[in-house]
């Protein structure tokens, strides 16, 4: 072995080995943490204590938190169906446009990463407010009646999720719809299908993949940003990260933030093992076609 594939080799096994460290310590662990806390009681003086106990989990079937988690996962559906719907059609006038209106459209979506997500819902706030942007524009053009109300409803957390979380859909359904080979749509065109019957039966089957990450992107953080609810909602419209926030540093009730916390986490699983799925089928289509 010559000495440059020995410090290749060595190299190699370092780098391996601090990044298995580091997931050790800092991603295995502390899920490791999180679910023993699960598991334990709630104790005011050491915020867990024994015995180990399930009751973390059946309070999730409280009729309160039932109502909470049914609630955020109803706001971040609707936000994720919004940015699909949205995000699909950009991301095909994207891949499908010149490179220099590509690129251009490429740095639209890529721009709102340089400012901070926090700082964009309050843009949000700005526009949806009652003196804000979008009521002083419709004032411009000459409604007379009383200032929209759309700041701290359902609505503004939607928009807030929309406008925070559309990058995440675009880019993954710009990558799948890139490598869409064309020729399987002029083949498909030639055996006479219609547009519709292209769609349906080529397009949507070969990006499904991109379609679950970009569902899988938003999904889940829009579970999450409290911040987005707080900011906008003003907390009436509980996600499930507001739950989460608050019971860790409010109620001060670890077991049950954990459990919050890990079912979260097992969703995330379910969703990956779908997009997995999906992008196996979608590669045996490709191949057999």
């Amino acid at each position: 072995m010559t000495a440059a594939l020995r410090e290749n080799v060595v190299f190699r096994h370092t780098s391996i080995a601090l990044v298995s460290l580091w997931l050790v310590l800092f991603v295995l662990l502390p899920t490791l943490m999180v679910v023993g806390t699960s598991f334990l009681s709630r104790d005011d003086g050491h915020f867990v204590a024994m015995p180990f106990t399930t009751a973390a989990y059946a309070r999730l079937l409280d009729p309160l938190y039932a109502g909470v988690l049914g609630e955020s996962f109803l706001l971040a559906s609707i936000a994720t169906l919004l940015c699909l719907l949205v995000g699909y059609p950009y991301a095909w006038i994207t891949a499908r446009a010149a490179r220099p209106w590509r690129y251009l459209l490429l740095l639209l979506v890529i721009v709102p990463f340089w400012t901070n997500s926090l700082i964009r819902a309050y843009a949000v706030k700005l526009v949806l407010a009652t003196n804000g942007a979008l009521n002083s524009a419709l004032f411009a053009l000459g409604y007379s009646g009383e200032p929209l109300q759309l700041l701290y409803t359902p609505f503004a957390v939607i928009a807030g999720l929309v406008y925070v979380l559309l990058p995440f859909m675009i880019l993954p359904l710009y990558a799948v719809i890139e490598k869409l080979d064309g020729r399987l749509l002029e083949a498909a065109a030639d055996l006479g299908a219609s547009p519709l019957q292209r769609f349906w039966r080529v397009v949507l089957p070969l990006t499904l993949p991109g379609i679950i990450a970009g569902c899988l992107l938003v999904f889940l953080p829009a579970l999450g940003l409290f911040y987005v609810s707080d900011v906008l909602g003003g907390a009436r419209d509980l996600l499930v990260g507001n739950l989460v926030k608050s019971q860790f540093l409010v109620a001060r009730d670890w077991p049950f933030g954990a459990a919050v916390s890990l079912v979260l986490t097992l969703l995330m699983g379910l969703m990956l093992a779908a997009w997995a799925w999906s992008a196996r089928r979608a590669n045996q289509r490709l191949g057999d076609a």
